[in-house]
């Protein structure tokens, strides 16, 4: 008899217990998006996106209950007589031992500046609503459908994540879900809505090219002046002098200005000079900066120069390789050759062929030093 009652114990603790004990040890929403990240890299995707919504679950579930107890204790009648006072509040809080409230409160104010909030309990409330939202756990699900070719998919969840990125803990990481997307776009030939997304990146991290547009329809703005002066000195005093006057590190929008220069330019516009300016700039910065950081008295001189010292570098070359270096310097001699500008284009051709690391750019341009042609134009949906 003793025997059977054990067995029953034992099935009970089986059947109900477990579950119970499980469900009590649910890790924290951060924890799980970290897990879900190690499984991602190691190609264990559908783990990797069970934990993803783990962490999106668990951490509205959290901040739903906090919303609640924040609503709870506001709600209270001699909570409403104090006001909106939320350093009242919060002393009040404590001093009578709402620990739940002040429990919520502490956790808002460890992710929100507190100052922030201008001492309003109803700000600290709205505050807290946002935080249920978890746009790094919704990116990360869109990563497991992109390299599982959910690409529909994908792009709900990196649209979803961009449209909370109030909560981002890196607000910096805006611009990369936008970039994620119009990758997608391109992919998809969305060419239309890929274009509108770059050119919010740029309008969000670009001053410079916000001034350049202006001077395009009011001659009076003077912050025009240089962005008009950098096209001059391009188009009628070649690559050296372009480079001797302006720097222009841009890391954000340097992509945007690249993919809108090589979508405008395969279409015929005219404006891909423009951007592909702006890319070939910010690159040479930026390649420039870091031979500076290694040659504290290197000068520049020319190109052919600068990519000598691009070759010595392990980390330049594949800086050349991630932004496409030498195909942005060819499509930027084929927009001034489009627009007029040959001599500036021969400039560009003639550096190109003398660098056989480029390959199919060096190739291209000894063949329009050769016989100089219009691009062909492309008809894009």
């Amino acid at each position: 008899m003793i025997y059977k009652y054990r067995k029953f114990f034992l099935l009970f603790l089986l059947f109900f217990a477990v579950p119970l004990f499980a469900q009590n040890a649910s890790q924290p929403w951060w924890l799980s998006l970290e897990q879900g990240k190690i499984k991602f890299r190691s190609r264990d995707y559908g783990d990797a996106l069970m934990l993803f919504e783990d962490a999106r679950r668990n951490r509205r579930a959290m901040y739903e209950q906090m919303e609640r107890d924040l609503i709870s204790f506001l709600s209270l009648n001699e909570v409403r007589r104090i006001g909106d006072s939320l350093e009242i509040l919060e002393k009040y809080a404590k001093d009578r031992y709402h620990t739940a409230a002040s429990a919520a409160l502490e956790e808002l104010f460890y992710r929100i500046p507190k100052a922030s909030l201008n001492n309003s309990a109803n700000a600290a409330l709205n505050a807290i609503g946002k935080l249920k939202n978890y746009p790094e756990a919704e990116y990360w699900i869109g990563e497991v459908y992109r390299v599982e070719g959910e690409l529909s998919l994908a792009l709900s969840q990196f649209r979803r994540a961009y449209e909370m990125r109030e909560s981002l803990e890196d607000p910096g990481f805006a611009t990369a879900l936008l970039y994620k997307i119009s990758n997608i776009l391109l992919t998809r030939r969305e060419y239309n809505e890929m274009e509108r997304t770059l050119l919010s990146i740029i309008a969000e991290n670009d001053t410079l090219w916000a001034s350049f547009r202006r001077s395009e329809n009011d001659q009076t703005q003077t912050s025009s002046f240089i962005s008009q002066a950098m096209t001059r000195t391009l188009e009628n005093d070649g690559i050296g002098r372009f480079m001797e006057l302006y720097r222009y590190n841009n890391s954000a929008a340097e992509q945007a200005h690249r993919l809108l220069g090589f979508y405008y330019a395969a279409s015929g516009r005219p404006s891909a000079q423009q951007h592909l300016m702006f890319a070939f700039l910010i690159q040479n910065t930026i390649i420039i900066e870091e031979v500076t950081r290694r040659q504290f008295d290197f000068t520049f001189t020319d190109l052919a120069a600068l990519a000598q010292e691009i070759n010595r570098n392990s980390l330049l070359l594949s800086y050349v390789e991630e932004t496409e270096y030498y195909r942005t310097i060819y499509y930027l001699s084929a927009s001034l050759y489009r627009n007029g500008r040959t001599s500036a284009a021969r400039n560009f051709w003639e550096f190109l062929a003398s660098q056989p690391q480029a390959g199919e750019w060096h190739n291209r341009a000894v063949m329009q030093i050769r016989n100089p042609l219009l691009e062909p134009i492309i008809e894009l949906p």
